[in-house]
């Protein structure tokens, strides 16, 4: 196995070499080592065989963000494992998003990191050997197209809330080429009550569309037993962790609005924060309160908060895809930019504010591939 380790530590390839010595001389492991991202690609195109690439993420010249896009857009089987002291969510999400099959943190654990080789390894295997017929390629587009079925049926249309007067709601999802597992779900859980949920799970393609299914219907079957939306989520948490091979995830909001007097009770699952359109002209992120991704750690506790709505204020909730948008130079949308985007739509209707937001992050990408779902939901609460 033919790997490519990017650093700009210069101790990396001696650790490396010393910790892998055994497999090095037997033949198991071969290193090629490039010291930033734009090194890493000309090694690409001049070493053959390489179908590993190990990679930090703060390099100069080109970061392991960058080289990953680069990566993505290669016409060959390479597998990506982030390694770096950078572990915050957003680092994560970015290379997931982009591709990468695992993420570790430094200081390096060896041992973790071989049995991580060892999985990358038989993925890239498996891989080549479904490419090895036309027919297998052919099955695994039809697959993709199952996904975006499943991805696109369970999603509920504003038609199920009936004639209600008190409650405006509008959500959408734009899938990307490559099928992500983006959702949004809301429902009625009694005449006074909307429970409503945004949601983003790690990976692409059938893996994530069937974890979605599970994710959803783990927290609607628990949001319809009453639960809190804390306990929903810890719940809904502890079954995902249950054998979790596949060492996905899931950030997830839930939140519920009583109809009768506007207080929201939410919980965030590791999620972007959605943002509050208040009747003083004001925007302000919800406080990030909750807990963990859903699926990475077993027994994670989380906690709730509750916030109270005015007649005609709106709540607007998104996924990274909306955030993490690329333009054609490569830069982010980012939070800020929705923030001010959502300031200049204060009187929209939700169906409007969702579109239009939609129509701003299409226009700030035009030229760039779509990488990710884009999702959006927006709900003003009138009674």
């Amino acid at each position: 196995m033919k790997m490519l380790v990017v650093d700009d530590e210069q101790d990396i390839e001696l650790l490396i070499r010393q910790k892998f010595r055994r497999q090095i001389r037997d033949g198991e492991y071969e290193f090629v080592f490039a010291s930033n991202g734009l090194d890493a690609l000309e090694k690409l195109r001049t070493e053959q065989g390489i179908e590993i690439i190990l990679t930090d993420i703060n390099m100069p010249v080109m970061d392991g963000l960058t080289l990953l896009m680069k990566v993505g857009e290669l016409d060959r089987v390479l597998r990506a494992v982030v390694v770096s002291a950078y572990g915050d969510l957003g680092n994560i999400r970015t290379a997931m998003n982009r591709g990468a099959f695992d993420f570790l943190m430094k200081p390096i654990d060896f041992d973790d990191l071989e049995i991580t080789i060892d999985k990358t390894r038989k993925q890239v295997e498996q891989i080549k050997e479904a490419m090895q017929e036309h027919s297998q390629l052919e099955a695994m587009h039809h697959e993709l197209d199952i996904a975006r079925t499943m991805q696109q049926s369970v999603l509920p249309s504003t038609g199920t809330l009936g004639d209600r007067n008190d409650i405006d709601l509008h959500a959408r999802m734009i899938a990307a080429r490559e099928i992500g597992g983006d959702f949004y779900d809301f429902f009625m859980l009694d005449q006074d009550r909307l429970g409503f949920i945004i949601a983003d799970v790690s990976g692409k393609g059938i893996p994530a569309a069937l974890y979605m299914m599970l994710s959803r219907s783990l927290v609607r079957s628990r949001a319809h037993r009453d639960l809190s939306p804390a306990r929903c989520l810890k719940e809904a948490n502890d079954v995902l962790c249950v054998n979790n091979a596949t060492s996905m995830f899931v950030t997830m909001f839930y939140g519920i609005l009583d109809l009768r007097d506007g207080v929201v009770r939410y919980c965030n699952g590791g999620h972007n924060s959605p943002f509050h359109l208040r009747w003083d002209g004001g925007v302000q992120a919800l406080e990030q309160i909750g807990g963990p991704m859903l699926g990475a750690w077993e027994g994670a506790t989380y906690t709730e908060a509750t916030f109270t709505m005015k007649p005609s204020e709106s709540l607007f909730l998104y996924t990274d895809g909306i955030t993490e948008a690329e333009s054609a130079e490569r830069e982010f949308f980012t939070t800020e930019r929705l923030e001010t985007a959502l300031e200049k739509r204060l009187n929209l209707t939700p169906m409007e504010l969702v579109n239009s937001m939609i129509e701003a992050v299409n226009a700030f990408s035009a030229g760039a591939q779509q990488s990710d779902d884009i999702t959006a939901m927006a709900l003003r609460y009138r009674p």
